[in-house]
């Protein structure tokens, strides 16, 4: 599919993820600190976790935190307490995105911006409250484990799209996942992949922002 390049005045919205778009991520940090609790090797852990169906579960927030952990223990084989999990759970939180800060102020001098997230409720309190500042500017949050879909599902998009109530190629959507890049152009939005904080900055100067 042809995807024309952007230009000034090609869009109404700008829609952004938030993992590795704004905020950085290492989810070796987080295997290191369960490591270290169940006192094995990161690699053991790493080798069993899986981005399964209880994941993407508790993403859509349909299983507590709680739940979650409670079959990460079966499934990785350790006894942590739920304390423990979330220490490291959220320990994949390095900090902002370089320059991010900047570049969402500047946006959102022109145009209304706005964020997309599949998370869970462990991390949303965990961010909400670490990075308060660097979301800011964004005027609504979407988080799948509040509105209950996932990226790169379509109805999650078309979700978000009608509640920003602009079309969906006047949206301009930031993601760091080729998967998610590809659901987003499939309905509609105009969308960037973002590999560094510099795709932004071209993304925003070829709109004239």
């Amino acid at each position: 599919m042809n995807h024309p390049p952007l230009a000034p005045g090609a869009a109404d919205a700008l829609l952004f993820d938030l993992g590795r778009v704004v905020l950085d991520l290492d989810f070796n940090r987080t295997l290191h600190v369960w490591a270290r609790h169940a006192a094995c090797e990161p690699a053991q852990l790493a080798s069993r976790f899986l981005r399964d169906e209880s994941y993407h579960r508790h993403e859509r927030g349909k299983i507590s935190d709680e739940a979650y952990f409670a079959g990460l223990r079966s499934s990785l084989g350790v006894e942590l307490s739920d304390q423990q999990f979330i220490e490291g759970w959220n320990a994949i939180f390095i900090g902002e995105m370089p320059d991010i800060s900047h570049l969402l102020t500047r946006a959102a001098r022109r145009l209304p911006i706005y964020a997309f997230s599949n998370t869970n409720a462990a991390h949303v309190a965990y961010f909400s409250s670490q990075f308060a500042e660097v979301l800011k500017p964004f005027r609504k949050v979407f988080l799948s484990s509040t509105i209950g879909l996932r990226k790169p599902d379509a109805e999650a998009y078309d979700h978000v799209v009608h509640a920003i109530g602009v079309p969906a190629d006047r949206i301009v959507f930031f993601d760091d996942l080729a998967e998610n890049i590809e659901g987003a152009r499939e309905c509609g939005l105009k969308a960037v992949l973002v590999t560094s904080p510099g795709d932004v900055a071209k993304a925003l100067d070829a709109l004239g922002i």
